[in-house]
């Protein structure tokens, strides 16, 4: 069995003390817009931008756009003016930091095994930068991605949510198109990395260069330890015959966040005729997927919801939601739309469920198909729906190349 490796790139693959690095970013990246937003300005607004970011909890702007919107009004700048300079200043003077952080042999032989093995490798780095800052501190840490085939590196201009969401992690997962292999999370931080891989369910290797204990709760598969033991720790998983589930409120949550994110990420630059293309005769188009999305959010989960609360041990009919593409003309409809309209119905589920307490998720229905079951397990359903539906959606968008 192979494995997704999730991995944290900054004190995990590479040496970088952020309580060194960050003031010296700051004060390097003032310096270079001076003459266009005063350096303490800038700092004020960057920091407060960045957390905008880091608490986004909605699909509906990915995180550059997030930055974005909080960040240029706040500095009295368009960025279209300031777009070439962070680009000359990320290409140019960027690098100038790279004394500040250490390449870790470790890490490079570690990641180095794993490909060897077979399993898929991710830089599951906090997506909080632009992708050329990440690039550049891949090649410091001797893993540059054009000798390295990483599957997927996180970056701002791509991903909704970050560390410490659960969220963030489901997002790649679902950007891969849910490999069927099982995922497994290695990071230095045990909030931002270690935490949120357990909400979500994976087994998780807290790097660490002095002797730690993990919290009791965890998945049994996570361990901690130094870079040099992660081989010996994934052989182990590795030979557990791990089976990847999301069944507890965390996991499904953040699951279902992550749906419309990946098709917001996966729709980027499509044309309009695009939308419509189908990869196969007896195939959905992408249009076609989130106008059925967004409809079964609208008609059978949100109305299913509802009869629960409003009903004891309600009976929920089944409901066969394929017929609505001829029916409805799903082919024709404006994908664009399709897909704001399934990001707010989403989100309106999600703000449902996020205020439900852990014995609402208990509470009891009965399907026609699936018999008495809970909310929990109902919304289980709804989570292997979409994971069916994103790989769908990746392998229409794979065919138009």
């Amino acid at each position: 069995m192979t494995l997704t490796l999730l991995l944290d790139l900054d004190d995990t693959l590479l040496g970088n003390d952020i309580d060194i690095f960050l003031p010296a970013y700051l004060k390097l990246l003032g310096k270079h817009l001076m003459d266009y937003v005063a350096p303490d300005r800038m700092v004020k607004n960057l920091l407060a931008a960045t957390q905008v970011m880091l608490s986004n909890n909605s699909a509906t702007l990915n995180l550059e756009r997030s930055f974005d919107q909080a960040f240029y009004t706040a500095i009295g700048r368009t960025k279209e003016e300031m777009r070439p300079l962070l680009e000359a200043f990320y290409q140019d003077n960027f690098p100038a930091l790279q004394p500040l952080t250490n390449q870790r042999p470790e890490a490079i032989e570690m990641v180095a095994y794993a490909l060897k093995q077979g399993h898929t490798a991710v830089v599951a780095t906090n997506p909080i930068f632009p992708r050329q800052a990440i690039l550049h501190r891949l090649k410091w840490a001797g893993l540059e991605p054009e000798k390295v085939p990483f599957a997927l590196i996180t970056d701002y201009e791509r991903f909704h949510f970050a560390k410490p969401n659960p969220a963030f992690f489901a997002e790649i997962l679902a950007q891969l198109g849910w490999p069927n292999q099982p995922a497994v999370v290695i990071g230095n931080s045990l909030q931002e990395d270690i935490v949120p891989a357990n909400q979500l369910g994976l087994p998780a290797f807290w790097v660490t260069l002095k002797p730690e204990i993990l919290p009791e709760g965890f998945h049994p598969l996570s361990s901690c330890g130094s870079i040099a033991q992660i081989p010996a720790w994934l052989k182990k998983v590795d030979s557990a015959g791990l089976r990847q589930n999301f069944t507890t409120p965390p996991a499904l949550l953040a699951v279902l966040k992550s749906t419309p994110a990946a098709f917001d990420t996966l729709s980027l630059g499509l044309t309009g005729r695009q939308w419509q293309e189908r990869p196969a005769e007896n195939e959905w188009s992408l249009a076609e997927i989130l106008c059925h999305l967004r409809d079964v959010d609208r008609e059978v989960n949100i109305p299913r919801l509802n009869k629960l609360f409003q009903e004891e041990n309600p009976f929920l009919p089944g409901i066969n939601t394929d017929p609505w593409a001829e029916e409805r003309d799903y082919l024709h409809q404006d994908g664009r739309a399709a897909l704001r309209e399934f990001i707010d119905g989403r989100a309106t589920l999600i703000e449902r469920l996020e205020s439900l307490s852990e014995t609402d998720w208990q509470r009891q229905v009965r399907h026609a198909i699936f018999g008495p079951t809970s909310l929990k397990e109902l919304i289980g359903f709804t989570v292997t729906h979409d994971r069916s539906h994103v790989q769908q959606g990746q392998a229409a968008v794979s065919s138009l190349a």
